[in-house]
């Protein structure tokens, strides 16, 4: 009796791990099937969008780099960056007289009369605080102290600024110059296309370089 007890308990215990696996092995196989086939209906899927954009024609890639160079000279000609440099520049040119329009300033409540000027040196009419001793001559781009550290000097090679000043009233007037690259485009250059009407005689030396724009002392005009 004991021995077909074990058999009958064993026999069940086996019946129901085979049904329950048999049970799951059919889910999985199902699950399984239905996985393949929506990965078979997405590589499809895909093959067909592939198919359907192909590459550019020779005629649509002419075309898109027409248009592509109309926006490029559209944008270049708006934003002009010549133009922008060069009003750069200016901007600096400006910027640097009216630096040293101040220092002057500050020198003839010093001296009660402003420096002269000299002819000699690194570039014609700088300042000079000797009254004609060209041994003081303040040059260009170099210091001048306790006024300034450096001298500002023009930012093109080219170009330089120029400082005049008149002895005939005991150097009671001074006048500063710089010739700017947009010239009468300028909405503060000197009227006329030769420059300032008061600019000393030296103030152009090549075709290129003229006194354009000046800053003066109140009793005179550029």
């Amino acid at each position: 009796m004991e021995e077909k007890k074990f058999s009958w308990r064993h026999g069940t215990i086996r019946t129901f791990f085979n049904s329950f696996y048999s049970i799951y092995s059919i889910f999985w196989r199902k699950n399984n099937f239905a996985y393949r086939k929506a990965a078979f209906l997405k590589l499809k899927t895909s093959n067909l969008k592939l198919q359907t954009t192909a590459g550019f024609t020779l005629i649509e890639i002419i075309t898109a780099i027409g248009v592509l160079t109309i926006l490029a000279t559209v944008i270049l000609a708006a934003v002009n960056p010549i133009e922008q440099f060069r009003k750069a520049q200016d901007a600096k040119r400006k910027s640097d007289l009216a630096q040293v329009q101040r220092v002057l300033e500050a020198y003839y409540q010093d001296f009660g009369r402003y420096p002269a000027h000299t002819t000699t040196g690194l570039n014609t009419y700088t300042i000079n605080t000797g009254l004609g001793e060209d041994v003081n001559a303040i040059k260009w781009g170099t210091s001048w102290k306790p006024y300034m550290d450096i001298v500002p000097v023009d930012p093109s090679s080219s170009k330089f600024y120029v400082y005049f000043s008149d002895s005939s009233n005991g150097y009671q007037s001074y006048r500063i110059y710089a010739s700017l690259d947009r010239g009468t485009k300028d909405p503060d250059a000197c009227d006329g296309a030769t420059g300032c009407p008061n600019a000393p005689g030296g103030c152009g030396l090549e075709d290129e370089f003229y006194c354009n724009f000046g800053l003066t002392s109140p009793n005179v005009s550029p």
